[in-house]
């Protein structure tokens, strides 16, 4: 048994590399790359692997039993490039997918929606056996911007009273390791998210409890938020997203509470106070 990992240098897949080492000999992973020099500290086979060049996909994945595809960074191609893996995967004769989808994604309003959702619908019409691990936020794109919110003197976002449900990648690394090691979960589709939940408000109490300064939470309108985004060095089409996604937040998008990651992962997922711990 081969199990392939595409982005396994990326910050989710790394962690999914160090998970399955711990289930399964280092022999039977993969790790698919867009920059084999980089994968040199994986302490497991690595391939060449670019979702923008079809063409030599199908080879990279000969012999290779079980993929994780991990969506890809870039925002407007992901669509075509996770056709291309799955197009090739099935050349390949990879019998089983598992793929890291979005949260609620057939009712989010969250932008990033929709090539999910396009993945998703390939995957059920490639007649590969799959499993989709829809995965809400990463604790880490807000614990990110503490050291910026302590040097402001504040908090600023624009997701309103919104429950985020978040985990960190350290969590959904090892429920994918669960899933892939483990074929009873084929065909099944996960909600994942956090066990707690919190507002951003709760999150900037956090950050000042744990610091003993005052860092209160200001809630911006998205346009607002968005500028900011753009003042400190974002594109502007990057900035724009990333305020949207909080608008989407304020409307509880990243909301949910079935507790589906900790089953999972048979243990509760990060509490926020340690995520806020570790970065402090």
């Amino acid at each position: 048994m081969k199990i392939g990992i595409t982005g396994a240098t990326g910050q989710l897949g790394q962690l999914v590399v160090e998970q399955l080492k711990q289930k399964t000999a280092a022999e039977n992973i993969v790790a698919l790359v867009r920059t084999l020099e980089k994968a040199a500290g994986l302490g497991v086979e690595a391939r060449a692997f670019d979702y923008e060049r079809p063409e030599g996909l199908a080879g990279a994945l000969e012999g290779i039993d079980r993929l994780l595809l991990i969506s890809g960074s870039e925002i407007g191609k992901r669509e075509q490039q996770h056709k291309n893996v799955i197009d090739a995967a099935k050349k390949a004769g990879i019998s089983w997918i598992v793929y890291t989808s979005l949260l609620h994604a057939d009712t989010s309003s969250l932008s990033l929606a929709g090539e999910h959702l396009a993945t998703e619908a390939a995957l059920k019409n490639s007649v590969i056996k799959h499993t989709i691990l829809r995965n809400g936020w990463y604790t880490e794109n807000y614990t990110a911007s503490i050291a910026g919110a302590l040097g402001a003197g504040a908090f600023v976002d624009s997701a309103g009273d919104g429950k985020i449900s978040s985990a960190t990648r350290a969590d959904f690394a090892e429920a994918a390791a669960v899933v892939l090691t483990n074929e009873e979960y084929k065909g099944k589709k996960f909600e994942l998210a956090g066990d707690e939940s919190y507002t951003l408000t709760d999150f900037a109490a956090e950050i000042s409890k744990q610091t003993g300064k005052n860092i209160p939470y200001n809630n911006l309108p998205e346009s607002e938020y968005a500028k900011i985004l753009k003042s400190v060095g974002l594109p502007e089409l990057f900035a724009d997203a990333i305020a949207s996604w909080d608008t989407g937040a304020s409307k509880n998008d990243l909301f949910d509470d079935s507790k589906q990651l900790s089953k999972l992962i048979g243990r509760p997922t990060t509490p926020l106070t340690h995520a806020v711990k570790a970065v402090l």
